[in-house]
C-alpha cells in the first residue's frame, strides 16, 4: 500500500476514500459488517478500519464472498459503538467509492438510525470511469485492477478495495491531464452538504407529482420560483444534482431555506408559480413583461367563480381549481373543500398572469363549471 507523490493533485480538499462490507444489498434489512477508510489530507495518508457487530446473521454466500464470518464479527463493536468517532473522521471531506450510493446509503441509514445526518459530498468512482473513458465498457473494480495495474492485498475486504480507490485516484493523475481530471470530477461529483435546514430528509418530503417552489436567501429574500411535474427531483437537480449548470451552482450556494406546495397538475402549478412570482419578486427570475396592450383589469364571463379539474398522473389524486375574476384562489381535493376554501379567502385583484394563462386554455378547450354546483356532481377536466 505504497503512496505515489502527487506533486500537484485534483484537489486540495480532504477526501476519504471509503468500503463497506454488509449482510446484503437493503439498506432497509441488512447491516455493515466492515468499514475500511483511506483517509488522505494536508498531514499525509492514514487508514482506519474495523469490524462490525451486524446484529444479524451473515448469509453463508457473503461469508464466501467477503471471508466475513459470523464468528468473526461476535464480539466486534456495534456500528452504535463505532458512530461517533467514524462521523468525525468522515464530516467535511469529499467523500468517494466505487458505486458510491450503496456506501453512502447504508452509512446514512446507519448513522440515522443514531441520530446523525449524514450528508457528504460524493465522488462514486464508476462514474467517473465512465466519464474519463467512454470507450471501455466495464468498469467494476475487477476491471480497474486489470486496467489500471492496481495491486490488491485482498478483496472484498473493506481496507483493501478502500485502497485500491485510492490507487485509481492515484493512477488518473498521470492518465488524464490535469484540467479534463479537474472538470469530471467536478460534473461526476454530488453536492448532498445543504446550505441553511436544508438536508437529504428534509428534500424527501417534497411532492413526487406536480408542484411550485421557492427558494429564499440570506435574510429569507426571496432567491427564484420554479415550478415542476416532480417537484422533489427538481429540487434535487437544483441543489445536489450532477449536471446542475453554472447558475445552479451559483444559485444553490446563495439557497438557505425552501418552501413549495403540491399543485394536483400542471396547469395549477403554472397558475401558482405566476402568482408566487409576481407576489415575491425573486431576484432570479425574469418578470414577466406588461405592455400598454395588458390590460389593468378585464371583464370575467362568468357569474362568480369557477372550478376545473386536474388529476395527478401517478396517483389520480383529484386536485379542484378555484379562479374568480381572474384571480387564482388555490386548490382543494373535492368541490366541497374547493367551496370552504373559496369562502375563507381574501378578495384580490386583478392577476395579469392568471388572466393570460386561463385565457390560453379556455381558448383551448379548458372546461370549467361555476363553484356553485353540488358537491357530489363531477366536475369536467381539461379537454
Amino acid at each position: 500500500m505504497s503512496e505515489q507523490f502527487l506533486p500537484e493533485p485534483a484537489l486540495d480538499v480532504p477526501i476519504v476514500f471509503v468500503d463497506l462490507e454488509t449482510t446484503g444489498g437493503s439498506t432497509s434489512e441488512h447491516r455493515i459488517t466492515e468499514v475500511g477508510v483511506v483517509e488522505v489530507g494536508p498531514a499525509g495518508v492514514s487508514r482506519w478500519s474495523t469490524l462490525v457487530d451486524p446484529q444479524q446473521s451473515i448469509p453463508s454466500f457473503i461469508q464466501q464472498l467477503t471471508g466475513i464470518t459470523n464468528a468473526m464479527v461476535r464480539g466486534a463493536p456495534t456500528f452504535d459503538e463505532i458512530a461517533p468517532a467514524l462521523f468525525e473522521r468522515l464530516s467535511g471531506k469529499l467523500f468517494v467509492a466505487h458505486n458510491a450510493s450503496f456506501d453512502r446509503g447504508f452509512l446514512r441509514g446507519e448513522f440515522r438510525r443514531t441520530g446523525l445526518a449524514f450528508d457528504p459530498d460524493v465522488l462514486c468512482t464508476v462514474r467517473l470511469s465512465r466519464a474519463l473513458f467512454p470507450t471501455e465498457k466495464r468498469h467494476g473494480l475487477d476491471a480497474l485492477v486489470e486496467r489500471h495495474g492496481l495491486v490488491p492485498s485482498d478483496r472484498h475486504r473493506a481496507l483493501a478495495d478502500a485502497d485500491l480507490i485510492w490507487q485509481f485516484w492515484q493512477r488518473l493523475h498521470g492518465l488524464v491531464p490535469l484540467d479534463v481530471l479537474r472538470a469530471q470530477i467536478e460534473r461526476t461529483t454530488r453536492r448532498y452538504r445543504l446550505a441553511g435546514d436544508i438536508t437529504e430528509d428534509l428534500l424527501d418530503t417534497a411532492p413526487a407529482g406536480c408542484g411550485v417552489y421557492a427558494f429564499y436567501g440570506e435574510g429569507d429574500s426571496p432567491l427564484y420560483v420554479g415550478r415542476s411535474v416532480r417537484v422533489r427531483q427538481r429540487l434535487r437537480s437544483h441543489l445536489t444534482g450532477e449536471r446542475r449548470s453554472s447558475k445552479d451552482i451559483r444559485l444553490a450556494q446563495q439557497v438557505r431555506r425552501v418552501e413549495w406546495r403540491a399543485t394536483g397538475g400542471e396547469l395549477g402549478a403554472m397558475l401558482a408559480e405566476a402568482q408566487w412570482i409576481a407576489t415575491l419578486r425573486p431576484g432570479h427570475n425574469r418578470l414577466p413583461r406588461v405592455t400598454k396592450s395588458d390590460p389593468a383589469d378585464a371583464p370575467w364571463p362568468f357569474q362568480g367563480p369557477v372550478v376545473f379539474e386536474e388529476r395527478e398522473e401517478a396517483s389520480q389524486a383529484r386536485a379542484f381549481h378555484v379562479v374568480d375574476r381572474w384571480r387564482y384562489v388555490g386548490h382543494a381535493p373535492s368541490l366541497a373543500q374547493a367551496a370552504e376554501l373559496y369562502a375563507s379567502s381574501v378578495a384580490g385583484s386583478f392577476e395579469l398572469s392568471t388572466y393570460r394563462i386561463l385565457q390560453s386554455h379556455l381558448a383551448r378547450g379548458l372546461r370549467v363549471v361555476p363553484l356553485s354546483v353540488s358537491s357530489d356532481a363531477p366536475a369536467s377536466s381539461l379537454a
